[in-house]
């Protein structure tokens, strides 16, 4: 259309009304056009749009607002992770002896202990890169929230409390798990999560550990299923994150190193080849004749339903919510996960403790 049409296709408007429209135009365009210089990045690749971009993260308040914080540093939600420990004495049929279970209480308490420190640590390793992402910048310590001093004060107060309760507590071997766990965390936040499938291989290792915890604390025997089990789970868990975290980064290098050295067939691949190897070993152990005969039932079996079921949920979730901070955080509050994993729980329940002998 050329501009000598414009007058027969378009309604002369007031003049006042012109000069507002202009005005809201440019508000707009300037709104869009010239963010700050995270907003505008993020923006240009696609990460987010329009309203869902984050507010800037708040740094100043009261006291209470920054131990709220310091509290939020030592990710509670996480901890969930730590039940892994308690694995042993559920699978021994030994989960309703009081001195026990009181036991495995106390170790994962220190591996909850253990874990806020190693959060907090990585925190402070990663506060730079975590100032650039658009929503692990409002974390507290990168967003000022809880200053970085008391961080560090925070983290070593943990570390000298879970290891002296675990040396007076639990006896050499359990302490050993557990400084073994807390300095792997360590390396892993200084350099090993800057290497591609080494940082998962650590964070497998955590959860293998942190089940070893529980047999030594608890004195109660692991079998070697459920290190495997673990392991594999545990990988499979790991590279579901970073094909996450790689789906969504705006600047790889900048938000974790390692992504640089991933590429998302590669995490396709490794996601997909641990999860049948966790399944597999699984039904492996279900069916074996050893597992059988000392739960004596053949209906343990039935259960890798829901694990099956729980790898596909776990998957979804990585593909299909790439704004998440974490997937291992998304299946926490998703509804059907959870709800795989609880049907799981009182199957496995019904077959180790209701049809047990007497």
């Amino acid at each position: 259309m050329g501009p000598e049409e414009s007058p027969k296709t378009e309604p002369a408007k007031e003049p006042n009304a012109a000069a507002e429209n202009s005005a809201a135009g440019d508000e707009r365009l300037a709104s869009t056009r010239a963010p700050d210089d995270g907003e505008s990045s993020e923006r240009r690749n696609g990460r987010l749009t329009g309203s869902s971009f984050p507010a800037e993260p708040r740094s100043e308040g009261p006291l209470h607002w920054r131990a709220a914080g310091m509290l939020l540093t030592l990710r509670p939600h996480q901890w969930i992770k730590n039940v892994f420990v308690l694995a042993p004495v559920v699978f021994a049929k030994t989960i309703f002896q009081v001195e026990l279970l009181t036991r495995a209480a106390g170790a994962f308490g220190v591996f909850c202990l253990l874990a806020g420190a190693v959060y907090t640590i990585n925190d402070l390793a990663d506060v730079e890169a975590d100032r650039q992402h658009p929503i692990k910048r409002h974390r507290p310590i990168a967003s000022g929230r809880v200053p970085v001093g008391a961080a560090r004060v925070m983290a070593v107060v943990l570390i000298l409390t879970a290891l002296a309760t675990a040396a007076v507590g639990f006896g050499p071997a359990f302490f050993a798990v557990a400084a073994g766990y807390f300095c792997i965390n360590l390396a892993y936040s200084f350099r090993l999560k800057h290497v591609a499938y080494l940082d998962v291989s650590c964070i497998a290792a955590g959860f293998v550990l942190r089940v070893m915890a529980g047999g030594y604390g608890t004195e109660v025997y692991v079998s070697r299923y459920l290190l495997l089990c673990t392991a594999l789970l545990a990988a499979f868990l790991g590279f579901g994150k970073r094909r996450h975290e790689l789906a969504g980064a705006v600047n790889a290098k900048r938000q974790r190193a390692a992504l640089e050295s991933y590429n998302r067939t590669g995490l396709d691949r490794a996601l997909w080849i641990t999860a049948l190897l966790t399944v597999g070993t699984y039904v492996a152990y279900t069916l074996d004749p050893h597992t059988r005969a000392y739960f004596q039932s053949d209906w343990l079996w039935p259960s890798t339903v829901f694990v099956v079921l729980g790898v596909l949920r776990f998957v979804t979730l990585v593909r299909s919510r790439p704004r998440a901070e974490s997937p291992t955080q998304e299946m926490i509050k998703d509804g059907p996960f959870v709800g795989i994993v609880l049907l799981w729980v009182i199957l496995v329940f019904w077959v180790v403790y209701h049809l047990r002998p007497g």
